[in-house]
């Protein structure tokens, strides 16, 4: 098989400072696209760094000393004029965009608890306002361009939950909503959009995985399926996967078969649980109008 190329193609990569987005960015480039690698330099919880430098353009000096072509931009995404502007210096440096990767993200842990409504808004601002704002200031343009690949990042937290974390989990399952609605809308303009929920060694899971297992769990063992997704040549659109130390897998939805009662009581829910909480067999819904195709035709 020959090597998959994105020569010619524009990458948009938030979050691209250190960890998964710098992998992914470097990827990108390495295999001929050009990259806008965006980070806006905070910590791990969303404050300003102390420390004076650039990690968007650190990372694109990377890409430069490899023969790359690529621009650095600390917009903060969370923000309408800031990923309006990310955006907009893509289209003023290389006309185009092709590839837009929302990995920006940071964490507020907390206990349900004891969580303030300041630590829940800053995740879902930087996650899933972010993934929307880019989204929504990029789509126009790959309409009109008649081609797009989106690849959102959500997390295993999101997916199945996780202690201490109900904002980054809810802001994280929320992208993979927006994920499958951009993949609907998207879909006539040869739009993809998917998600992947990745298990790396980062700045972020620094102390939730063992130590001595991150050069295993290295970021770069997440890349070559967010690479998959945004190439051309993928088919794919409006799933979920799940990637780290190498293994991949899809992640999905579905609905069991479930039980037929007309005119139900709580009792005969009660009765009839273990046959409603049964896992199959099950149907996977590519969108809302399958589910409720699906849901009438068992009526019937």
């Amino acid at each position: 098989m020959s090597d998959l190329r994105f020569d010619g193609r524009v990458a948009v990569v938030t979050g691209a400072g250190q960890g998964l987005g710098r992998a992914h960015a470097l990827a990108f480039a390495a295999r001929g696209a050009k990259v806008v690698a965006n980070d806006a330099g905070e910590e791990v919880d969303g404050t300003a760094r102390e420390e004076t430098g650039d990690r968007a353009a650190a990372v694109v000096a990377e890409i430069q000393r490899a023969g790359g072509v690529a621009l650095a931009d600390t917009n903060d995404v969370a923000t309408p004029d800031g990923a309006r502007g990310l955006i907009e210096a893509a289209l003023d440096t290389f006309g185009r965009i092709d590839i837009l990767v929302n990995n920006a993200g940071i964490l507020r842990d907390r206990s349900f608890q004891n969580i303030t409504v300041e630590e829940w808004d800053a995740v879902l601002d930087v996650h899933l306002r972010g993934a929307f704002l880019v989204s929504r200031a990029a789509f126009e343009h790959l309409r009109e361009h008649g081609y797009g690949r989106i690849v959102n990042t959500t997390s295993s937290s999101g997916l199945f939950g996780n202690f201490g974390q109900s904002n980054y989990a809810a802001a994280t399952m929320a992208i993979v909503g927006l994920t499958k609605t951009l993949a609907i809308e998207g879909a006539s303009y040869d739009i993809s959009a998917n998600a992947v929920a990745p298990l790396a060694h980062t700045r972020m899971t620094k102390d939730t995985l063992p130590r001595e297992g991150a050069a295993k769990m290295a970021p770069e063992q997440v890349t070559p399926l967010v690479a998959w997704l945004a190439h051309e040549d993928c088919p794919t659109t409006g799933e979920i996967y799940s990637a780290g130390g190498g293994r991949f897998a899809r992640v999905f939805i579905a609905e069991g078969g479930g039980v037929v009662l007309p005119n139900a009581s709580v009792e005969d829910i009660s009765d009839n649980w273990p046959d409603i909480n049964a896992e199959r067999p099950y149907v996977i819904p590519r969108d809302r109008r399958e589910q409720v195709e699906a849901h009438m035709q068992t009526l019937k």
